[in-house]
């Protein structure tokens, strides 16, 4: 479970950096509370949530698409935004595909100019239900000619982070399901779980990271709207606590986090401050302007905790008594014994029902590691000014 990352870690941790996010409407959420949380602890509201297309969201513009052009619910619709500060770059782009003629563009534009430091990326819903009943195929070859490209165009520095898509409901209504389409409704849940494979397999093939976020909610579906497809504002926090801890790991970054994990029911307490301290030697890891310099953000004395600590899990290995997940797994209501609410796995350690999930000192297909040679990104010396162009 994630654990809870405050402003102060965010703005720390992405201090001079260019984090690029592609994807629907899932990662424009993705990118609103990253944004939020670069100025303040406090969460999405739903409108927030509910709203494309907006001119300015919290400080942010509003570059192309979007109000400026056209609003629909078809895949020509587009969108660019970008929130900027003299330390800070986030700059999102709505993608209805994972490669197409728009995807080639925005490919040469990070080609063409500043690269980002951080990539988070997905794209699964619309490729598998809006262009071909026979998508397979042609997801694959779009997934190896994307993942091909983009590591072509990207420094080894940069890190790409490939967000898995979270679980779809057995009913799926909205603007997003348009009646060419709603006769897949029923069997999407079932696409994506195939579709997801596809681009965990690849991305990991091609060296990227991979964030399962299927599986961090599937315990989760009660922060799921009504509309079966977009989450709650709750349930975004906990992806940014996710992606955030997993990317300070890539980095070698050991953040100062407060032993309350991040709230599955109600928002998390933000009182106190953090106890740790830093030595001399902590602070020479960080090379330029400290914000905030409060010397809490290294914890030489509790490191960070992390998912991938254990031996890896390969595939096709088992442990006796289980023997895989039942039929009732892919339901969307809980497998009993479950009932709503926090469940530790630790209790059911050996059990015989072949229902319950197993337990895994460490589950590499969560947050897949890459074997990376020594690099810390707060040694390149950036001016202040690099964002004004």
């Amino acid at each position: 479970m994630a654990r809870h990352v405050s402003q102060r870690h965010v703005s720390q941790l992405l201090h001079n950096k260019f984090v690029l996010v592609l994807g629907d409407s899932i990662q424009r959420s993705v990118y609103k509370d990253l944004v939020v949380m670069l100025q303040r602890d406090t969460y999405l509201s739903s409108s927030q949530l509910k709203t494309k297309g907006e001119i300015s969201f919290e400080r942010d513009c509003l570059v192309e698409g979007g109000r400026l052009g056209e609003m629909n619910n078809g895949t020509t619709y587009r969108e660019v935004r970008q929130y900027r500060t003299d330390h800070h770059l986030v700059r999102f782009y709505f993608i209805t595909r994972v490669f197409s003629c728009y995807m080639e563009s925005v490919l040469n534009d990070i080609d063409n100019g500043m690269k980002p430091d951080l990539v988070i990326v997905n794209s699964c819903v619309w490729d598998v239900s809006r262009y071909s009943r026979e998508w397979a195929l042609e997801y694959r070859e779009n997934l190896e000619k994307f993942f091909r490209q983009l590591k072509t165009i990207l420094p080894k520095e940069s890190l790409v982070v490939w967000n898995m898509t979270m679980p779809l409901g057995k009913k799926i209504m909205g603007g997003f399901l348009v009646p060419e389409i709603q006769h897949m409704g029923p069997a999407l849940r079932f696409d994506v779980i195939n579709a997801n494979f596809y681009g965990a397999t690849l991305a990991s093939a091609y060296g990227f990271d991979v964030l399962d976020l299927h599986f961090q909610f599937r315990f989760s579906l009660h922060h799921r709207t009504h509309d079966g497809v977009h989450w709650n504002a709750v349930a975004h926090r906990k992806i940014t606590c996710l992606l955030l801890e997993h990317v300070a790991q890539a980095w070698g970054v050991e953040l100062s986090i407060s032993d309350q994990h991040c709230a599955d029911t109600r928002p998390p307490l933000l009182e106190g401050p953090f106890q740790q301290t830093v030595t001399s030697s902590d602070l020479n890891r960080y090379q330029g302007p400290f914000p905030n310099s409060d010397q809490r953000y290294f914890s030489p004395v509790e490191p960070a905790i992390h998912y991938n600590n254990g031996p890896a899990w390969r595939q096709g290995q088992r442990t006796r008594p289980y023997d895989g997940f039942g039929a009732q797994f892919f339901k969307d209501d809980l497998p009993p014994p479950f009932t709503a609410g926090f469940h530790s796995f630790h209790l059911y350690r050996g059990a015989v029902n072949p229902t319950v999930a197993p337990y895994w000192p460490v589950n590499n297909l969560v947050m897949k590691q890459r074997h990376r040679r020594p690099y810390n990104p707060y040694t390149r010396e950036r001016p202040c000014h690099f964002y004004k162009y």
